[in-house]
C-alpha cells in the first residue's frame, strides 16, 4: 500500500522540484533522496519559496498548496503577496503637501475653480447665441400675450378700444396741425423780425448819412470855385449848398467840413469866409453825391450860382463822377430835450 503510494509521491515531488529548480534554480536546493537526512537546520524563508503553481486557479490567493520539501515531505506554501509599498515620488509629495499648509476645503476648492473663470471662445459663442434666443424667446412672448389679450376680448371691448384709438389719433393729428401753425407763424414772424431789422439798419445808415456821422460814397459832381480876387462871398457860397440841396443833393462835403442840417457860413474879418466856424481854403471844393444830371442843370440855370459867380469874376468847373467819397464826419450829438416817440 505504502510502496504504491511512494512512486506517486516521488513522481510529484519531482514534478514540483523540476519547477522549483526551473524558477528558482539559486534559491531552492536540489530534493534529496529519502535516505539522505537533513544536513542542517533550513532558515524559515528557504522552506517558504513562491511558485506560480502553488496559487489556486480556482480560488483567491489565500488558499495554499503544498511544496516537497527535503525528503519528500511536503510544506506549505502562501501564494497571497505582500502589498508592494508605495513609490517614495508619492511619499515625498505626501510630505511635501503636508508640509506646505493645511488643505483647502470644498467650499474653497469650488471657489477656486469658478474664480477666475476660464471660458474658451466657442462657450463665449455659445452663451452670446443663448443670449439673444432668450432675447427674441421673451419679445415673442410678450407680443404674443398681447395678441392673445386681444384676441380673447369681447366685441363690445373690442369697439371701445376702436374709439378710444381714433379718438386718440385726432387728438395727435389737431396736435400736430396746431405744432405747424405754430412753426410757420414763428417762421413769418422771425422772417418779419429780420426785415424790420434790415429796415432799421437802412433807416440808421441814411440818417447816419444825412446827420454827417458816416461816411458816404455815390455817383455825383465835383464843383470847384476859384476866386482870385477874393470877390466871393459867404452868401454866394450859402445859395450854392441851397441848390444842390433843392437839386437832390444827399451828401455835400467843402474842403474837410460836412454840411448838415444846421450847417452855416460866415465872412471872416480879416477875409475868406467860414463854414461851421471852420475856415476854408481857395479854391472852394465841393463832393456832391447825388444825379449828376439833376445838380449840374440847377446850377446853370439862368440867374442861378454859375452866372452870379461869374459876375464876380471867379470861375467855376463842374466834372461828373461815377463814384464820389464824402468821408468827412460829423461827431453824433445827443438831443438834451427832444426824446423818441416810438416808446
Amino acid at each position: 500500500m505504502s510502496g504504491e503510494h511512494t512512486p506517486g509521491r516521488h513522481v510529484r515531488g519531482d514534478r514540483h522540484g523540476h519547477q522549483l529548480r526551473k524558477e528558482l534554480p539559486a534559491e531552492v536546493p536540489s530534493p534529496a533522496t529519502g535516505d539522505r537526512p537533513a544536513e542542517g537546520p533550513r532558515e524559515p524563508d528557504a522552506e517558504r519559496e513562491r511558485t506560480p503553481g502553488s496559487r489556486n486557479p480556482n480560488g483567491p490567493g489565500s488558499r495554499t498548496r503544498a511544496v516537497p520539501g527535503p525528503g519528500g515531505a511536503e510544506r506549505p506554501a502562501q501564494d497571497r503577496r505582500p502589498a508592494p509599498a508605495p513609490p517614495a515620488e508619492e511619499q515625498r509629495a505626501d510630505g511635501e503637501g503636508e508640509r506646505s499648509g493645511p488643505r483647502l476645503t470644498g467650499r474653497q476648492l469650488l471657489a477656486k475653480s469658478l474664480w477666475p473663470p476660464r471660458v474658451s471662445r466657442a462657450q463665449l459663442i455659445v452663451a452670446v447665441l443663448l443670449c439673444g434666443l432668450g432675447f427674441g424667446l421673451a419679445i415673442q412672448v410678450a407680443s404674443t400675450s398681447d395678441n392673445s389679450a386681444l384676441r380673447g376680448a369681447r366685441q363690445e371691448d373690442l369697439v371701445r378700444i376702436l374709439d378710444e384709438l381714433g379718438d386718440r389719433t385726432q387728438r395727435l393729428q389737431d396736435e400736430k396741425q396746431s405744432l405747424q401753425d405754430q412753426r410757420t407763424e414763428l417762421e413769418n414772424s422771425s422772417d418779419q423780425a429780420e426785415e424790420a431789422r434790415k429796415q432799421t439798419a437802412e433807416k440808421e445808415r441814411q440818417l447816419g448819412i444825412l446827420a454827417g456821422t458816416v461816411a458816404a460814397q455815390g455817383p455825383g459832381i465835383t464843383l470847384t470855385i476859384d476866386d482870385p480876387k477874393g470877390t466871393v462871398k459867404a452868401d454866394m457860397l450859402l445859395d450854392t449848398i441851397q441848390e444842390l440841396r433843392a437839386a437832390g443833393a444827399e451828401a455835400i462835403q467843402v474842403d474837410d467840413v460836412r454840411i448838415v442840417v444846421n450847417s452855416y457860413v460866415t465872412d471872416r474879418d480879416h477875409g475868406g469866409i467860414s463854414v461851421d466856424g471852420h475856415k476854408i481854403g481857395k479854391p472852394y471844393r465841393f463832393k456832391v453825391i447825388g444825379k449828376p444830371e439833376d445838380l449840374e442843370p440847377a446850377l446853370n440855370i439862368p440867374g442861378g450860382v454859375v452866372q452870379t459867380l461869374e459876375k464876380e469874376q471867379a470861375t467855376v468847373s463842374v466834372q461828373h463822377s461815377g463814384r464820389v467819397v464824402v468821408d468827412a464826419l460829423r461827431p453824433a450829438k445827443r438831443p438834451d430835450y427832444a426824446q423818441s416817440s416810438s416808446g
